[in-house]
């Protein structure tokens, strides 16, 4: 299927790994130009390498960190006009909730939520302005079924439904779309040292340990395995198209059905 990105200009968020990563790859290669956004230079001089040898020769990027105020700045000034914003920078770590300091929340929600704030209020008026547009945020199942021990990143996550939810009522009647997509627990950099932090014995094979963790902590899954990043940048890319036109206000999951809910 063609989905119609010629000529759009995306702007991916945290993209020089993981899920970031394979959402700009894959926007890139359908043939948008792709802007992505890094705080390191060789990360993100990197990362436009491997997009580029993979085929998406339209990729460039900016040194900013967008989980600031002047980092949003810098990427707005860069980049004034996009047609589809992804917004996929993200963290997450696993911690007693007696002992999530407010720093920690602060941290989280500055990262996780604001970034993508910030950037939409920089570019869903000109998307109302030109009657195009698509914002996805990069939510998570963790923001519907709660962990006990990711509660401060838990509610970033749903906290990010939220103003996606809000985003979408603004656009009625525009061809501007606002969406979240939900991926599980995601195969990606930084994953397996979390995995073996969770496992009880830390030094087994990552088969071993990634089987563990499906049996114990996310038993609901149907799947039984990580998500791969690709999976999500497919759901992505088609959000981002003119082909999802009548998708708006929307949550989809790419959770590999570890919410046990229809709705």
């Amino acid at each position: 299927m063609d989905l119609q990105l010629d000529g759009k200009t995306a702007l991916v968020t945290g993209a020089t790994a993981g899920i970031g990563l394979d959402i700009a790859r894959t926007l890139a290669t359908e043939g948008a130009r792709v802007v992505i956004t890094g705080r390191d230079r060789a990360k993100l001089d990197g990362a436009i390498y491997a997009i580029k040898i993979a085929g998406g020769l339209n990729i460039s990027g900016v040194l900013a960190d967008a989980a600031s105020a002047e980092g949003a700045a810098i990427i707005a000034s860069a980049e004034p006009l996009v047609d589809i914003l992804v917004n996929n920078l993200g963290i997450y770590e696993s911690k007693a909730f007696g002992d999530i300091t407010d720093s920690d929340w602060s941290h989280l929600f500055d990262v996780n939520v604001m970034s993508g704030v910030r950037l939409s209020r920089s570019y869903l008026p000109g998307m109302l302005e030109r009657n195009w547009g698509r914002i996805i945020f990069i939510s998570s199942e963790s923001g519907l079924a709660i962990p006990h021990d990711m509660i401060h990143y838990a509610t970033t996550k749903t906290a990010q439904l939220a103003v996606s939810r809000g985003l979408a009522q603004m656009t009625r009647g525009t061809n501007v779309t606002v969406n979240s997509v939900l991926p599980g627990p995601t195969r990606s950099e930084g994953i397996e040292a979390f995995l073996r932090s969770q496992a009880s014995d830390p030094s087994a094979p990552i088969k071993q340990i990634e089987a563990e963790f499906f049996a114990t902590a996310r038993s609901a899954s149907i799947l039984q395995r990580m998500v791969e990043a690709e999976e999500v940048a497919n759901v992505v890319a088609f959000l981002a198209s003119p082909r999802s036109s009548a998708t708006n206000g929307a949550a989809l999951r790419a959770e590999g059905g570890l919410v046990n809910t229809i709705a």
